[in-house]
């Protein structure tokens, strides 16, 4: 790697999520102080029209058409992986192999078996400083930065309820075009992935408690969609009279769940991450508890993008022996409180995260002057690159994006068994 004071950055794709990322490398910088500073050196896409015209907006120094050369080059430290999930195994491990630290877009995989391998090479890959992560970017929202904070801190006691919602609307037209997320051999999964892989891992995050199993529903409610149209966005419009293509992955997705017993069943439920590549015991089969034991949370999680009205409803309730917390990323910037002790007659009070003491929000604007949808990834940049300087595991690894992975197998086994109870 290099001993210089930058860090180079390589990144594989450039569509929606190269076009956050791209700006979150060049912003990072200008707003936080950082022990390296990107460097934007190349981007690679098949097409060599579109990557230069991307290089261009998004200011990449140059361009690649494979991205095997992207990792072959000796100016690239670290593989910023933005593709379709059926290609993050092979970009990732190569890239791990190669010496270039690595972040990639979430899901981590298309499958448990691929997450595994993946984990697998990163833990060895650190083991030599070469570091990597999974960019679950609504860990970066200040709002939701700081309602794990206050579970860290035992504002909420004991967590009882957890519910997730991630609500969207691009695709309740039937003739919205066929894209690669509507392939499962690309995507992995639909609105499950997609969407609700966000809700697991804030959930997970922020209770520090790994979901154990689930019971679970999902649905596809269009069954075909026009193979062309014109493209707007994540969705469009596609031609009614040419031909149409199977849709292969789930619409909609909603599941129950249990996660596992805090270790000390009086506590605000665990102080950090999931542990790293483990899964929660929970009740063996079953989601009922017996006897006196001490048991984990109840969840409730639901996936959708056809819910009309909804353009980025990322949902997130815990309630708890002392209090309640409630987000919706569509006010992002305020955090929904209930402390039971100070008001116990009174409802949620709104807290506006937007001052210098919460989580990231003193870097930039003035309290009461809002963030955006961009800034998350900023924020993930700010914390990759921090713990890429100090030589240490950054958050969330593989590991934790592996266990996000299992629970999406599981509400996929669930679902695909009458809805039986799948243990992760």
């Amino acid at each position: 790697m290099t001993e210089s004071k930058h860090l180079r950055v390589g990144m594989v794709g450039y569509s929606f999520m190269g076009a956050a990322h791209s700006h979150a490398w060049r912003t990072a910088p200008r707003f936080f102080d950082l022990p390296l500073t990107p460097h934007l050196a190349a981007v690679a896409g098949r097409n060599e029209e579109a990557v230069w015209a991307a290089a261009a907006k998004y200011g990449w120094d140059s361009v690649e058409t494979d991205w095997r050369r992207l990792i072959e080059r000796d100016d690239i430290d670290l593989i910023d992986i933005c593709t379709p999930g059926n290609t993050h195994a092979e970009i990732a491990i190569a890239a791990l192999e190669a010496g270039k630290h690595v972040l990639c877009e979430k899901p981590l995989a298309n499958s448990v078996a691929e997450a595994e391998k993946m984990t697998a090479v990163a833990e060895a890959a650190a083991a030599r400083g070469v570091l990597s992560m999974c960019g679950f970017s609504y860990r970066r929202t200040p709002a939701l930065a700081l309602a794990k904070r206050m579970v860290d801190d035992g504002r909420l006691g004991q967590i009882r309820h957890v519910r997730a919602q991630y609500l969207q609307d691009w695709l309740s037209d039937a003739d919205a075009p066929l894209t690669w997320r509507m392939d499962k051999s690309k995507s992995g999964s639909g609105s499950l992935g997609d969407i609700g892989a966000h809700s697991i891992d804030a959930a997970q995050w922020i209770t520090g408690l790994n979901i154990s199993g689930v019971s679970a529903l999902m649905e596809t409610f269009v069954k075909e969609r026009p193979v062309g149209g014109d493209f707007v966005g994540l969705g469009g419009r596609g031609g009614t009279d040419g031909p149409k293509g199977p849709v292969t992955v789930d619409d909609a997705a909603l599941f129950t769940a249990r996660f596992e017993a805090p270790d000390d069943a009086g506590a605000a439920g665990g102080s950090g991450s999931p542990a790293s590549g483990t899964t929660g015991s929970g009740t063996a089969g079953s989601p009922a508890s017996s006897g006196t034991t001490p048991t984990g949370p109840i969840g409730i999680f639901e996936a959708t993008r056809f819910a009309l009205g909804r353009k980025n409803a990322m949902r997130l309730e815990l309630n708890g022996t002392k209090g309640s917390i409630a987000f919706d990323f569509e006010d992002m910037n305020s955090l929904q409180f209930y402390e039971s002790s100070l008001e116990p007659d009174a409802g949620f009070r709104k807290i506006m995260v937007t001052e210098p003491s919460h989580p990231y929000t003193g870097n930039w604007w003035p309290t009461g002057h809002g963030l955006g949808y961009e800034h998350g990834f900023t924020h993930q940049v700010v914390d990759l690159v921090t713990a890429i300087g100090a030589g240490e595991q950054p958050s969330p690894s593989f590991a934790d994006a592996l266990q996000v992975q299992k629970v999406l197998a599981a509400v996929e086994a669930s679902a695909e068994n009458s809805s039986r109870w799948q243990t992760v």
